[in-house]
């Protein structure tokens, strides 16, 4: 059984109150019980915070023991060199996520701290994103 964990950062919890006409309206608790009652032979783990040591310190504890992880790191992702380094220090791989098509936002928005070390990049799907990433991690290639 493959084991994969998705990690959010920053406001993520806000997911259904947040923005809707960007995020949707669905809770991410709500999505994510629907997403593991579609991929049953999968162990599937969510984490969430809105500190970034708190996620860095998620990556050293997960990158070695887990299949995948799927990182949304919210607003951390154009500002955090430190979780870019975890990922670059960790064995697991990892697939960037984000709900929104970031270059469709605002500039700052298009800068990736995560990219250059992650497997692959999976934006503006909304919530199917995450399923797009947890496909990857299943697929043979």
């Amino acid at each position: 059984m493959k084991k994969l964990i998705i990690i959010n950062g920053p406001n993520l919890n806000l997911l259904g109150k947040r923005e809707p006409a960007i995020y949707g309206s669905l809770t991410f608790t709500e999505f994510f019980e629907e997403v593991k009652s579609k991929y049953p032979t999968v162990q599937l783990d969510y984490f969430q915070s809105n500190i970034e040591g708190v996620i860095i310190d998620k990556l050293h504890e997960v990158g070695f023991s887990f299949d995948g992880i799927i990182l949304n790191a919210g607003a951390y992702t154009h500002t955090s060199i430190g979780i870019g380094d975890a990922i670059k220090g960790i064995e697991t791989l990892v697939v960037e996520v984000h709900i929104s098509n970031t270059f469709g936002r605002e500039e700052f928005r298009h800068q990736s701290y995560i990219s250059p070390n992650a497997k692959g990049v999976i934006l503006g799907f909304g919530l199917q994103s995450y399923e797009l990433a947890i496909q990857s991690f299943l697929s043979p290639t």
